[in-house]
């Protein structure tokens, strides 16, 4: 019972963030720093992700192989910049920019927390997980793209910008935006990626909807050439 709560508040914890993180990326991006209600949420999802962290070691058969296994889910877990500031502790520009991409990573293990619970609890309906994955996967990836090509990229008006780009590129179409910083040419990499390993699934499932109602009606099993 322990497990399976700790599991539901590391969900929870997961959603929490990324919310936090919209609100954070397309309201409050004019600021340099992070908010305040924004440190103090990544301070409570960091909590439940380590405490998640400890409960299932103190379940693994073999927890020291758990834990060097998964040694870099507590690193992501440490709420460093909360910590720079309750310590008053300033920042340099590498230290700041090493915090954001941590700040990247973590959002990125949410999403990933997310969509194994969707996909988990959806087993018998591929569509869901397929639709959860494409979803999520290009929101977030807009998020990203916004926060670090809006301040330089002209082309990049608001946030439906960023979204419109995001959904273009998973379909592989792409779209008159092109990035200019780091992280938006990895992005412009990886979405195109994505969708050429995510359509092929679509199509599976529709081909196998479509052969079971084939039997459901004929009673035979489709002929295969």
């Amino acid at each position: 019972m322990l497990l399976r709560a700790t599991n539901i508040l590391a969900l929870i914890a997961s959603i929490l963030l990324l919310v936090a993180l919209s609100l954070e990326i397309i309201y409050y991006r004019e600021l340099e720093a992070f908010t305040s209600w924004f440190t103090i949420a990544s301070v409570i999802v960091c909590l439940i992700y380590c405490l998640d962290f400890f409960v299932l070691i103190a379940h693994a058969p073999e927890p020291v192989r758990f834990f060097i296994r998964n040694a870099y889910i507590l690193i992501l877990s440490i709420p460093y910049h909360a910590i720079a500031v309750y310590l008053d502790i300033e920042l340099s520009h590498t230290l700041q920019m090493v915090l954001s991409g941590v700040v990247v990573l973590r959002s990125v293990m949410a999403l990933y927390i997310t969509l194994r619970w969707l996909i988990q609890r959806r087993t018998t309906r591929l569509l869901w997980a397929y639709v959860a994955t494409v979803v999520l996967s290009s929101y977030v990836a807009a998020l990203l793209f916004y926060e670090y090509e809006a301040p330089v990229n002209h082309a990049v008006a608001n946030f439906g910008d960023a979204l419109w780009w995001s959904w273009m590129n998973l379909t592989t179409v792409g779209a008159e935006i092109f990035p200019v910083t780091v992280i938006g040419k990895i992005l412009c990499i990886l979405l195109p990626i994505l969708g050429m390993a995510m359509f092929p699934v679509f199509t599976v499932y529709v081909t196998s909807l479509y052969d079971g109602t084939q039997v459901a009606e004929g009673g035979d099993k489709p002929k295969t050439y």
